[in-house]
């Protein structure tokens, strides 16, 4: 499979060692927040601020139900195309009441690759449809049997911001599936803990430590190689993660923020 700079930021999971219901209540973000963040490569002595992405979430509607529709752009900096040229684009509608996606589709440029990605969920016959476009090869379209809670990676982010960690002991499990290239993946989050992050650009947050069972693919080892800090509030946000790839490492910065649907609790200082 392939790995893109946003499944970087597309991290936090279902039901594993705790029980999460498949259908959560929309507590952490709203229609209107934005999150743009900065990756930066680091490679020996070498440190490059060399790509961006941004999240947002939009009031929509899809076949006559509210839904959110969330957008995730992630780009290298065209000073760095001549590298690794990365322009992806993915978009889901969720379903605003349960967090039960509906609707996903990823444009996906990295390299010399250009891939399209459908997915369309059943959850009544516990089934997507599939249309994948891989390059310049024929439309693969397919229908995927899916384990309950089954959800893309862009839900992922939000789905698992709405899930209460307060009851999750060090080491504890949050697993997911995941459909992520016509395939699913069963992964899962470690529990790894709350401690302090300072962060230059945002001030100090008290944060929930995690690590995500990463899919080996193009980019990333398989393992329990990243780390990810969330502030420790009703928001969740994403505050930084840092990761080992095949060559290298990558950090993940969130510079900005707007439209927080709750207030900055876990935020303790400049």
């Amino acid at each position: 499979m392939r790995a893109s700079l946003l499944f970087i930021l597309l991290l936090l999971l279902k039901p594993g060692s705790a029980q999460v219901s498949c259908d959560l209540h929309p507590t952490a973000f709203t229609a209107g927040e934005e999150l743009h963040y900065k990756v930066i490569y680091n490679w020996g002595v070498i440190w490059l601020e060399s790509a961006e992405a941004t999240f947002k979430v939009k009031a929509a509607e899809y076949n006559g139900k509210g839904s959110y529709l969330l957008s995730g752009s992630g780009s290298t900096y065209p000073k760095y195309d001549w590298f690794y040229k990365v322009r992806d684009v993915f978009e889901t509608y969720m379903d605003s009441s349960t967090l039960r996606p509906m609707k996903f589709q990823a444009n996906i440029q990295e390299g010399s690759k250009k891939d399209k990605h459908i997915y369309i969920f059943n959850d009544a016959r516990q089934k997507a449809y599939t249309v994948i476009t891989y390059g310049t090869k024929p439309v693969k379209v397919d229908t995927v049997k899916m384990p309950d809670c089954t959800i893309d990676v862009l839900t992922a982010i939000y789905y698992a911001r709405s899930i209460d960690y307060s009851h999750c002991k060090k080491n504890d499990t949050v697993g997911i599936s995941l459909l992520v290239d016509g395939k699913i993946y069963p992964v899962y989050v470690r529990f790894l803990g709350r401690e302090k992050f300072k962060s230059k650009e945002l001030g100090t947050y008290q944060c929930i430590k995690f690590s995500p069972l990463l899919i080996e693919g193009t980019i990333f080892k398989k393992g329990e190689a990243m780390t990810v800090w969330v502030s420790d509030d009703k928001n969740k946000l994403p505050i930084y993660i840092e990761t080992e790839i095949v060559v290298g490492s990558i950090k993940v910065r969130l510079m900005s923020h707007k439209g927080l649907r709750n207030p900055q609790d876990a935020r303790i200082g400049n």
